[in-house]
């Protein structure tokens, strides 16, 4: 059997090559004698983004777990990374454990941990559960049947997707953002984002979100050279005012100005400061992997807040908003998370922050990004 390894953000391999049922079941093996060995009557949140298999290896960890006498409370139908980890909270569960590779190219699937305060496991804890890792899958699935399980009580399936939406609702002025004379958009890359956001933002204009496994041959990676139909929608839709994408698993931004033009990661942090600080009067420490600009300590500095640069790896930020005041942790890639949510990054949450901005201050995107530029001047990232 292959090595398995777990990365920046969980383990992800390519289909039937190596992310197979049987490499799924060592790794949930692990998983289960790792969650056995720290807490007693486990509990876990599971679920599956739009990718190829998504059912059959969520069925699969299912299975595994299950035999491990843990406790599965497992989304039905696909959902966002943040979905899960908000479960996780929500839930009590110890773990949460996501079928997805993210953005990475449709031929890979993956397997994401989350810990028990709902956001990545921390690396500590992932180097734990990697030791454990048999080098063979010594359970016969076959005789496991997945219904029995639920009939029995030991799989509970739950709802994810109404739980994450009234979140949603509780902490955003969504009327004022539907009913703004601002007209936004949105594009999925078919990705785990699009039932959430047809719920929640229905005034706003979408592109790819219905279910395709094959992502359209397109990396699900909210980066510009993914996004040129998305671009030329801004670009020749003269009503639209701001648009953003998220990737496969709903847990990355790239945002859009109503010119098509790409507004980068960069951008996007220092606006999130400015406002959550300037205009809805919050405070905190900001972290950010060392991939980011430095106009984010100039922003700090204009706002007296602490700044600290960690690893690339958001699991590394994750940490530090566990056990510090974060106002914001935020990567170069498009992963951000803000206080008043989980220590997550989450593309949709990004995105209606920044449509509640401008619904709130009047203020366009391009006008928005001029009141940054008065404190850390401008600046172009490529």
């Amino acid at each position: 059997m292959s090595d398995i390894k777990f990365g920046t953000d969980g383990w992800r391999a390519l289909i039937a090559k190596d992310y197979t049922v049987d490499n799924v079941a060592r790794v949930s093996i692990a998983v289960s004698n790792w969650l056995n060995n720290n807490y007693n009557n486990p509990s876990i949140v599971l679920g599956h983004d739009c990718r190829f298999g998504g059912k059959l290896f969520s069925e699969t960890v299912a299975k595994v777990l299950t035999k491990y006498n843990i406790k599965v409370k497992m989304a039905e139908g696909f959902v966002s990374t943040p979905m899960v980890s908000l479960g996780v909270v929500k839930e009590s569960a110890n773990l949460g454990v996501v079928i997805t590779a993210s953005h990475n190219p449709p031929t890979y699937n993956g397997y994401k941990l989350k810990g028990d305060f709902g956001g990545p496991l921390l690396p500590d804890k992932i180097s734990e559960v990697e030791k454990l890792i048999p080098e063979i899958n010594n359970i016969d699935l076959d005789k496991i049947n997945f219904q029995s399980l639920i009939n029995d009580g030991r799989v509970e399936i739950i709802d994810l997707e109404t739980m994450y939406c009234e979140h949603v609702k509780s902490n955003f002025d969504l009327d004022l953002i539907n009913k703004s004379n601002m007209k936004f958009a949105y594009d999925a890359m078919y990705g785990a984002g699009m039932n959430v956001v047809k719920k929640l933002l229905p005034t706003t204009t979408l592109l790819h979100c219905e279910d395709n496994p094959g992502f359209k041959g397109i990396a699900p990676e909210p980066i510009y050279k993914n996004l040129h139909e998305f671009s030329e929608l801004m670009k020749t839709n003269d009503a639209l005012c701001c648009g953003f994408a998220t990737d496969g698993d709903a847990d990355r931004i790239g945002l859009f100005s109503s010119d098509g033009s790409f507004v980068d990661s960069h951008h996007a942090i220092l606006l999130l400061i400015h406002y959550l600080v300037k205009y809805k009067g919050l405070s905190g420490k900001v972290v950010t992997a060392f991939s980011c600009t430095d106009r984010i300590k100039l922003m700090c500095k204009h706002y007296n807040l602490d700044q600290e640069t960690v690893k690339i790896g958001f699991k590394h930020i994750a940490g530090k908003m566990v056990s510090e005041d974060v106002l914001l942790g935020g990567e170069e890639s498009g992963g951000i998370a803000t206080k008043g949510h989980i220590p997550e990054r989450d593309g949709i949450w990004m995105g209606l922050i920044l449509f509640e901005f401008m619904a709130k201050s009047g203020k366009t995107i391009e006008e928005l990004i001029a009141e940054v530029y008065e404190i850390v001047g401008e600046f172009s990232f490529e």
